[in-house]
């Protein structure tokens, strides 16, 4: 097996402090060949010092018995860093990229040795998703692949082997399989209900399907069974994918405020930076994202994250050194991407198509590890490339039952952007609906209402963007506010006269007056309605009515969408 590069723990330990020369700090030098003795001292003086060094001799065996005892030193050992990576796992917490390392090395020396142990087996395939999906090296996934089957052959998972099933869950919701990782998760679930590593995967599995109903309990009972940061941490991101801000912030501060470890630390911080980006706060941001670096400096998604801050404060300059950064050490595609759009708002084309191509090569790399980067490709299609591939592609992914908010927004926008504003109007709505604030997703439903002459709600949705985060794309900001300069001020008054006009008057000619004319017709007889067999359904206060030229549904859009040519 390939052992990963690792530091040698003992190169990791501080010198040892030199040794000196036994002296007796109470012996004083001699004052000289010539210095007179002094005279013999008194029996009063005599007596007082013994009594003084017998107190000084007491006290110290004293301190010898309990500073030392039986002349070992008790002194709590010092966690080495595979030490640490266990504690980490065992809390649910990150463990730092140099202490996962020595994590690996070490079990991949150990299973060479023993290779029937199952359980070393399944933590070394989870060390290997971990690593894979936090340096953005999904070579490592295929290695992980090959170590958690290897531990289920040792032993399955019906035997007892839970954690190989929870690695393999992991592996699922890495390569954005997020069906697969379900399937797992539930299965150690239905095994072992208190197992309480099995819910962090099936979160992450129930967020990417979009079933925020399951999220809610798979969140709400990790709470229960894992007390502290990491469940503070989910939910926290509950709390954010439901736009429940503020309570989201609380959240977030007392996961950061409560962790311990650098790499936990680092990890709360972000998210602090991630929240304060998403209210358009940027400076606070970077403050944020700088004390998550300060505290990890290997914590490159921090770094990411203040670039796209530094963007809003114009600083690109930085932005662009600390985007270059990023695309070395975690080369993810979606930062790829952010940094070619940077390139292109600064009207820098040749550096924008150098990056798109960035992107590909990152995409094809993506998918020969079997990880689906299909949203991501499909968001540089809509905008860069060609709009009906990005339709395919996100059709795919609802069809694989990915249906989460990002999935729902890139189709939307992938619709309209195709020539099919009508098809995508619901799946922009169903995002914007599920209460998250992203601008880019107002701003997209905003688009698309303009597009359909309904100026009211484009209005709305453009100005929720622009307040949600003035800057939140270099690209899109500055179309968002032109988009809603062209739409100009509603009319002021509101709307006009609301009493229902006059009847107008009759237009038959009159007739003489006569006998037949003075006759009053008879009344007719009154027909009954037919009942309803049952209530018509009251719509809803806040769904718009359903237009009769189009479904109005995503379920309805995708039928209507198949039976078209």
């Amino acid at each position: 097996m390939d052992v990963m590069p690792q530091q040698d723990p003992e190169s990791r330990r501080p010198p040892e402090p030199s040794p000196q020369e036994p002296h007796d700090p109470y012996v004083m030098p001699a004052e000289g060949a010539t210095a007179v003795p002094p005279p013999p001292p008194t029996l009063r003086t005599t007596l007082r010092r013994a009594a003084f060094g017998a107190l000084a001799a007491g006290v110290l065996l004293a301190g010898a018995l309990v500073a030392v005892p039986d002349g070992k030193d008790d002194r709590p050992k010092e966690p080495g860093p595979v030490e640490r990576a266990e504690a980490a796992a065992t809390a649910g917490s990150p463990a730092s990229l140099s202490d996962l390392t020595a994590l690996i090395g070490d079990r991949q020396k150990w299973v060479e040795a023993h290779p029937k142990d199952a359980p070393s087996w399944a933590t070394l395939g989870s060390a290997y998703v971990e690593w894979g999906r936090r340096s953005a090296d999904a070579a490592y996934f295929g290695r992980a692949e090959e170590a958690l089957k290897r531990s289920l052959e040792e032993q399955p998972g019906e035997r007892g082997n839970g954690e190989a099933w929870v690695g393999m869950a992991a592996l699922a919701n890495a390569r954005h399989d997020f069906l697969a990782a379900k399937r797992w998760g539930e299965t150690v679930r239905k095994q072992d209900p208190k197992t309480w590593s099995v819910y962090p995967v099936l979160i992450d599995a129930y967020t990417g399907l979009g079933d925020v109903k399951a999220a809610t309990g798979a969140t709400e009972k990790f709470g229960e069974l894992r007390k502290g940061v990491p469940a503070l941490a989910r939910t926290a991101d509950l709390y954010r994918g439901q736009g429940w801000r503020e309570d989201a912030l609380a959240t977030a501060r007392e996961a950061a405020d409560r962790a311990t470890a650098p790499a936990e630390k680092a990890e709360a911080l972000h998210r602090l930076g991630e929240l304060a980006w998403e209210r358009g706060e940027p400076e606070e941001a970077v403050a944020q994202f700088d004390a998550a670096l300060r505290t990890d400096a290997g914590h490159h998604a921090s770094l990411a994250g203040k670039a796209r801050a530094l963007v809003a404060l114009d600083r690109t300059d930085e932005a662009l050194a600390a985007y270059q950064i990023v695309i070395t050490k975690l080369p993810r595609p979606a930062y790829a991407l952010e940094l070619g759009e940077l390139y292109a708002s600064l009207e820098l084309d040749g550096d924008a198509r150098s990056q798109y191509e960035k992107l590909a090569e990152l995409l094809e790399q993506a998918k020969a590890a079997g990880v689906d980067e299909s949203v991501v490709q499909a968001r540089y299609e809509s905008d860069h490339g060609d709009p009906a591939v990005a339709v395919e592609l996100l059709r795919g992914q609802w069809k694989k039952q990915h249906r989460s908010t990002a999935v729902a927004d890139a189709l939307g926008w992938a619709l309209h952007r195709a020539g099919r504003s009508k098809e995508g109007l619901e799946y922009a709505r169903q995002a914007v609906d599920t209460g998250v604030r992203n601008a880019s997703y107002a701003y997209h439903l905003g688009v698309i209402e303009r597009e359909l002459a309904q100026y009211g709600p484009a209005r709305r949705h453009l100005e929720e963007a622009l307040r949600t985060n003035p800057a939140f794309s270099p690209l899109d900001a500055p179309k968002a506010r032109e988009a809603l300069e062209t739409l100009g001020e509603p009319p002021s008054g509101g709307p006009g006269d609301m009493q229902p006009p006059p009847p107008a008057p009759s237009q038959e000619p009159k007739r003489e007056a006569g006998p037949e004319a003075r006759q009053e017709p008879k009344p007719e007889p009154k027909r009954e309605s037919p009942r309803p067999e049952a209530p018509a359904p009251v719509p809803s206060k806040t769904a718009p009515a359903p237009s009769k030229a189009a479904p109005s549904s995503p379920a309805a859009v995708e039928a209507h969408a198949s039976k078209s040519p």
